[in-house]
């Protein structure tokens, strides 16, 4: 996906976010966990922090590296957070030949 195809299904990846990332006690390590998703979503081989940090226009690596050290330790996942949510988000999207 490029930065634009990220951006058509921003909205449905934020309640996928919210679902999957319930158990983080604060919103800005979830605000970080959007981009963090969204990077892993974009174009690119390298999805290492500083590469995503450099393709996200709100990218910061550091903010990125301290969301993956701190905040996925001891995620738990909601049971609602599943696979059709994800599918949800992104139905809109079709692939271009």
């Amino acid at each position: 996906m490029d930065a634009h195809e990220v951006n058509r299904v921003r909205a449905s990846l934020a309640l996928f976010v919210a679902d999957v990332f319930v158990s983080v006690p604060r919103k800005d390590q979830r605000a970080k966990g959007d981009c963090y998703l969204r990077g892993l979503m974009m174009d690119g081989r390298r999805k290492s922090v500083q590469a995503m940090a450099a393709r996200l226009p709100d990218g910061n690596e550091q903010n990125l590296q301290q969301f993956v050290n701190q905040s996925l330790r001891g995620l738990v996942f909601s049971g609602q957070a599943s696979d059709r949510l994800f599918h949800a988000a992104i139905r809109n999207f079709s692939y271009s030949a």
